[in-house]
């Protein structure tokens, strides 16, 4: 196999596996409030700046992600709290929730520049650094990308065992099928849609630490782009489908970097539209979706 497509594929999927994890984070609060987090972006560098900041004081790197993940748990809470519920119930089922999400992410954005500064900061190595190879059959393996890939794929297939296999699971799903009906039927809802916007920014956390990962460098501007591209694959894989977010998600990172590499890296993001208004036109439910049925 050509080293160069080689090394653009095994980079394309572990990327694509973290726009999975974005991907899972907007399906959470789909599940459950029929809205999505657009703040996601923002919360993913928050949590990478933070780890940044904290392990430059002397804290130790796994403390320091941990450290920063409860900080962007809590704004996960807050968000839920103070701009998505007051937009649904006064909203009257507009979009409020849109312009309130995206702009909590603008204000954190400006915080952090505040803070942190505005230009890019060196991200630290988690695991292993960029210099850490193995060899598979004469190729040049990044052990970072595997680490990637690996933690991505297990937090995903773990939170498809967690619905399909707890109560808390068939819960979440209750919640999407008809939040009233499982008010009446003792289900704390509130208590579940808090959550899932909690976890959902977990998942962003998480995502922003490997992204950073493996890109090494950090600044306030990280994260819009990738929540663009997380909402991509989800849309691609199907709205409520912990698989179809897979699915889309290394469908998007292979694609996007077979692209960059082989015509342009200016045309990364835009194959990556084309392929949301392909799927809209072909198949708008996306790969694993199902189409809704409303009844009157």
């Amino acid at each position: 196999m050509d080293d160069f497509f080689f090394s653009l594929l095994l980079a394309g999927i572990s990327v694509g596996a973290v726009y999975a994890l974005i991907a899972l984070g907007l399906n959470l609060t789909f599940w459950t409030t029929k809205t999505l987090n657009f703040g996601q972006g923002s919360l993913m560098m928050l949590c990478a700046m933070l780890t940044v900041f904290l392990s430059s004081q002397g804290l130790a790197i796994a403390l320091a992600v941990l450290g920063s993940l409860a900080v962007v748990a809590a704004l996960g809470m807050f968000i839920e709290r103070w701009t998505v519920r007051p937009a649904l119930q006064s909203s009257g089922g507009s979009m409020g929730w849109v312009v309130s999400t995206l702009g909590f992410g603008i204000f954190l954005q400006g915080m952090a520049a505040k803070y942190f500064g505005s230009q890019a900061v060196a991200f630290p190595d988690v695991v292993f650094t960029a210099q850490d190879f193995v060899t598979v059959f004469g190729q040049y393996i990044s052990l970072q990308y595997l680490v990637v890939l690996a933690v991505a794929v297990a937090l995903i297939l773990a939170f498809e065992l967690f619905i399909r296999r707890t109560v808390w699971g068939q819960a979440v799903h209750a919640v999407s099928l008809d939040p009233e009906l499982a008010l009446v039927q003792g289900i704390p809802v509130r208590r579940l849609i808090l959550g899932s916007f909690m976890l959902s920014s977990v998942l962003a956390g998480v995502a922003g630490v490997l992204i950073a990962q493996i890109g090494g460098t950090v600044d306030p501007a990280f994260g819009f782009d990738l929540v663009l591209l997380g909402f991509v694959a989800a849309v691609l894989g199907g709205m409520g489908s912990s698989l179809g977010a897979l699915a889309g998600g290394l469908l998007v990172g292979v694609i996007s970097k077979l692209v960059g590499g082989y015509v342009s890296t200016a045309a990364e993001h835009g194959i990556a539209f084309a392929l949301l208004m392909l799927a809209l036109a072909v198949r708008p439910q996306g790969l694993f979706g199902r189409p809704e049925v409303s009844k009157a």
